[in-house]
């Protein structure tokens, strides 16, 4: 199955529009798994078992394994959920975003040497940047679009109309995707939960495309205005990420259980608003 078909089926199968994000870090992690050489493998695939039937997709961040040297430990992770949780679709999120050359080996980078389903990219170079990536048509590619970190408004909220037509980048970029680059309609975007006025209107823009949420949880994003804002007409449509509300919520042997508990927690207080 390609990326959204994967996506669309955990949406049904688990009655999830809960992605949990795997960022592990080790000074977080119980005790006894510190200073283990296979300790964020271990961590991370034991929270991966516990709530894979409460979830629509994984989306490990690069950047906590490639800092601790641990990419094969992330190749390990990704095959597993794979083989141990078929039809989880897992994003790689890598943020890429490059000259087509350079985009090509990324793409080989996420897609066949990490295995991942879809990569999340920067869109800032325009579509020959983005083109490597939706050559593999089978995988996500999901654009940041309007972030959820403060700084994003410095360049995405910024006028760039025409003709006296207000338009703001984030809806440029929004346009760009659905009408021009989505011809294999693989795309996805990036639209943060602590803007909900902003995800109504990519929503609008963008019709069904699915949009990756972050901001709930640890970045205070309202679940009931994320929802009101991005669910489509069927109640599907996001991916609404939670990461170190989820992970750390444990602090001993028993954390895979406790994180459990909250994502099923963080499922439910999401499908109420359905």
């Amino acid at each position: 199955m390609t990326f959204i078909e994967s996506l669309g089926a955990a949406w049904a199968k688990n009655n999830s529009l809960l992605c949990v994000g795997l960022d592990p870090d080790p000074a977080k992690f119980p005790a006894h798994l510190k200073g283990r050489p296979d300790a964020i493998f271990e961590f991370c695939s034991n929270i991966a078992d516990a709530t894979a039937d409460l979830v629509c997709c994984f989306k490990p961040q690069i950047a906590y394994f490639a800092a601790r040297r641990a990419e094969d430990q992330l190749e390990a992770l990704i095959a597993h959920i794979h083989a141990k949780h078929p039809g989880i679709p897992v994003i790689l999120d890598a943020k890429r975003g490059d000259i087509g050359s350079t985009a090509e080996q990324y793409a080989v980078e996420i897609f066949e040497r990490y295995g991942a389903d879809a990569i999340t990219v920067n869109p800032y170079m325009g579509r020959d940047s983005i083109a490597p990536y939706l050559a593999y048509a089978d995988k996500g590619v999901i654009l940041l679009c309007r972030t959820s970190n403060p700084g994003g408004s410095d360049l995405q909220f910024l006028d760039i109309g025409r003709d006296g037509q207000p338009e703001k980048l984030y809806e440029r970029v929004a346009r760009l995707v659905a009408n021009d680059w989505n011809s294999s309609g693989q795309c996805a975007l990036v639209v943060g939960a602590t803007f909900p006025a902003e995800i109504a209107r990519v929503r609008e823009i963008v019709g069904e495309m699915p949009l990756l949420v972050p901001g709930i949880g640890a970045q205070g994003g309202d679940v009931q205005a994320t929802m009101d804002a991005g669910r489509t007409a069927n109640g599907t449509g996001l991916m609404i990420n939670s990461s170190r509300a989820i992970l750390y919520a444990g602090k001993d042997e028993n954390y895979a259980a406790t994180a459990r508990r909250v994502a099923q927690e963080t499922r439910d207080t999401i499908n109420r608003y359905r």
